[in-house]
This record gives structure tokens, sequence and C-alpha cells, in this order.
């Protein structure tokens, strides 16, 4: 009888844990691109030619510097998320779902020559994620935009 506390105790646990995964091994920037996307919906890129995965990247004006640290600013300031890279050319977050503790790994790089700074937002786990990764990048977009 003993065993029923403890296993509701630990299961909390193992959830988290098992809906974290592992930090993907395909990140970063590999000759001018970040790493496609999946044939799974749970992943946007502005770099996809397919219409399921892409998204339209950032746009700004000056220096590319300047853009990458406010949009730092900007990804620091949303809920459940941790800053894993900051460089002047690349920025790398994990955002963190609420409830079960799903993660999902953001990449943002800029093409100063296009003054567009490059999006891939997708999920570590499973096939669908309900349009998340999308919502967060139009999210993202909108503080953009609104000069935050």
């Amino acid at each position: 009888m003993r065993t029923i506390p403890i296993l509701l105790t630990l299961l909390p646990l193992f959830m988290v844990v098992a809906c974290t995964g592992t930090r993907p091994l395909n990140l970063g920037i590999r000759e001018g691109k970040l790493a496609p996307c999946p044939s799974t919906p749970n992943c946007v890129s502005s770099q996809s030619v397919d219409k399921e995965h892409a998204i339209e990247p950032l746009a700004y004006t000056g220096d590319a510097k300047e853009a990458m640290s406010r949009l730092a600013k900007i990804v620091r300031e949303m809920p459940r998320t941790q800053i894993i890279s900051e460089k002047d050319d690349y920025l790398y977050a994990e955002f963190t779902s609420l409830i079960f503790r799903f993660v999902d790994d953001v990449e943002f790089f800029p093409d100063d020559s296009a003054k567009r700074i490059h999006v891939r937002s997708a999920s570590r786990l499973g096939k669908s994620d309900l349009g998340v990764n999308r919502k967060r990048v139009e999210a993202i977009r909108n503080m953009w935009n609104a000069g935050r």
C-alpha cells in the first residue's frame, strides 16, 4: 500500500523528464541555413519552401547586432523561456509548455544583406503541436512590429 503514494509522487517527475526530450544535435547554422523541418507538422521555418512549414522571417532595418539584441530582449520576456545561446549572429532558446513541460527549440539568425532574421521553431517530441510553434513565432513578430 505504501507504493501507491510513492508512485503518485514520482509520476509528475517522470512526466516532466519524459516530456522534455533531449536537445537535438542538428541545431545551429550550417552553410547559411538552419536545419530543415522534419516531415511532421510541429515545426515552422522561414527557410522552408513548403506551405505547411513555411513562415516569414522577421524584417529589420539598421544593424544586425542591434536587431539580434532587441530580439533577445523580446524572447527573454516570454514565459517559460530559457536562452541557451546568444551571439551577435545566432540566438537559440528553449520554450517549455506550462502543463506537460514539452520543450520547443527556437533558433534565429540574421541575414544582414537581406535585412531579415530567419527563424526555426520546432517541437522536440510528438507529431502535432496544434499550431503552437507558428503561433509563437507570430507572437514574437507582433511584439517585434510593435517596437518592443
